[in-house]
């Protein structure tokens, strides 16, 4: 080779090495801002005396999205339900409900008086739906769920289908994943709202968290923790503390090669390059007419490429009336320190 051109091969490995840097630099970056506008729905929307909330992620399967939901008919929200599903061919804007996919469990299991929250991932062509279950206050004879602050406690239950629509099976009737025993810890009382992430190789099943210290106080002290396991049944191993306070609703979704979530009690974007520790360098990004109880639009759940939040569905506050909402979510720039 002629040494004529050693310089310019020089500058060219130099400059691409640059470009690479700075790529990698900003995908490591979260969001400098966040915003929100909304879409009224069809089909899922206000209903009179129908409540539909807590909306999964939404996913996509031969152009189609699904979404999942908690539906109750004809009284207020609480600790009731059963978990639904719904199709849209126009990336979120219109749907029709499908039909109930899951329903409670049997008597004296985990889930005997309501399933909700749900989430879902599809793996190796199946489709793994995760929800929380209760059953009736312990020492009541009539059923009834108290919602008390000693016993009443939630678990995460594991269902299965061949197809996005179900029907979904009980992969067992015991749960997935438990409260933590020693009461100390922010997830003895309270677990819920399942969110999902495979990443490096493993489940990252993230979820909301609240320690008998704090039962009574409300959602206030919320805080969330995360799971993780080689299969999708696992057994899951949760991470040894929480990994973000101020976050009464798990939002998390894949922002470039980590992980952004969006803490609803402080309304900040957070960002985590192993979605393990959100906390050691805060971003404290403020997020302003936030969604509520919101899923996002994740083609990764599918095993499709993804990595910025773009749409989803989010509920809105409404009594007994409780309905959903399509939001879509404007990417600004990245944080440099360049």
């Amino acid at each position: 080779m002629n040494v004529k051109y050693f310089p310019l091969i020089i500058l060219i490995v130099l400059c691409s090495c640059k470009i690479e840097k700075k790529e990698e630099q900003q995908l490591e970056k979260p969001l400098t801002k966040l915003t929100f506008s909304y879409n009224e729905i069809t089909g899922i929307g206000f209903e009179k005396g129908i409540t539909r909330r807590d909306p999964s992620d939404v996913i996509k399967v031969d152009n189609v999205c699904y979404v999942y939901y908690t539906k109750v008919i004809g009284r207020a929200p609480g600790y009731w339900g059963d978990i639904w599903c719904a199709t849209s061919k126009d990336n979120g804007y219109s749907w029709t409900e499908e039909g109930r996919v899951l329903g409670i469990g049997e008597t004296g299991t985990f889930d005997s008086q309501a399933v909700f929250t749900p989430n879902i991932i599809k793996v190796n062509r199946k489709y793994y739906m995760f929800y929380t279950g209760v059953k009736p206050t312990p020492g009541r004879t009539d059923g009834y769920f108290e919602n008390n602050s000693i016993t009443d406690i939630t678990a995460f239950g594991l269902a299965v289908a061949n197809k996005p629509d179900g029907p979904f099976t009980r992969v067992d009737n015991n749960p997935i994943l438990k409260i933590s025993v020693e009461p100390e810890k922010f997830d003895s009382y309270r677990i819920d709202d399942a969110a999902l992430l495979f990443k490096d190789g493993k489940y990252m099943l993230f979820y909301k968290g609240r320690s008998r210290i704090h039962s009574e106080s409300g959602p206030a002290h919320t805080q969330m923790g995360v799971a993780i396991a080689s299969q999708p049944e696992g057994p899951y191993l949760k991470y040894d503390k929480p990994i973000l306070d101020k976050s009464h609703e798990v939002l998390i979704w894949k922002q470039g090669n980590g992980v952004a979530a969006l803490a609803s009690i402080s309304s900040t974007l957070e960002y985590s390059k192993t979605g393990l520790d959100f906390m050691t360098d805060r971003k404290n990004i403020k997020i302003e007419n936030r969604p509520f109880a919101p899923g996002a639009f994740r083609a990764d759940l599918t095993g499709e490429a993804s990595n910025e939040l773009k749409w989803g569905i989010s509920m809105i506050h409404n009594g007994s009336d409780c309905y959903l909402i399509r939001y879509s979510a404007k990417n600004h720039k990245y944080i440099s320190n360049d």
